[in-house]
């Protein structure tokens, strides 16, 4: 049987732990790379990152998983990436990618099963009572009404900039956008 993480990623296996990793876990790059630049980017975004991953995904485990993931890539190609002004960008449209591919990917591993697992619940003490009702609401939208309220409201992101995160048009954007935000303007739990 064969081990699945509830993000549809493949479990993590010997040869992911730490074997010639660098920051992230992610595999060494050749000498020459800026380094210290990269663990700066991650420093200094990475609790950004985490939100609009945590907003993705609806937990923060996958969020974890995600970041990680998005920035695994982003070190692989870090001397490649010119324009530094950019790498929002990139990394938000490797988070975007990987989590509709990890998406995608779980549709097929999964199956309904008779016995419900345990599932650790998370804390929210912390919360306001509208901000949970508000991610419950934004949780419930569909994958790709989801993607684009979160890079929009939450990313603060122009509708051009999600249309090219998302790779689709500005009008697919618009009219998504419209859609989810109707959507949660008649949802019960906001109304209250």
């Amino acid at each position: 049987m064969t081990e699945t993480r509830t993000n549809g990623a493949p479990p993590a296996g010997p040869a992911d732990r730490g074997r010639g990793a660098g920051p992230g876990g992610c595999a060494s790059l050749p000498s020459g790379t800026d380094d210290l630049g990269f663990r700066e980017y991650v420093t200094k975004r990475r609790p950004s990152l985490l939100r609009t991953a945590y907003l993705l995904t609806g937990n923060r485990a996958d969020a974890e998983d995600l970041v990680q993931a998005a920035l695994a890539k982003t070190y692989l190609a870090w001397d490649r990436i010119e324009d530094r002004r950019a790498l929002d960008g990139y990394v938000r449209r490797a988070m975007v990618n990987t989590h509709i591919s990890w998406w995608r990917r779980r549709r097929l591993d999964e199956y309904p099963t008779d016995e419900i697992p345990d599932r650790a619940v998370a804390d929210h003490a912390g919360d306001s009572d509208l901000q949970d009702r508000l991610r419950r609401a934004v949780n419930r939208l569909p994958q790709r009404m989801r993607a684009a309220v979160v890079l929009r409201y939450y990313e603060d992101m122009t509708e051009a900039e999600v249309a090219d995160a998302l790779g689709v048009s500005l009008g697919t954007v618009k009219s998504t956008v419209s859609r989810a935000v109707a959507k949660l303007r008649i949802d019960a739990e906001l109304a209250e």
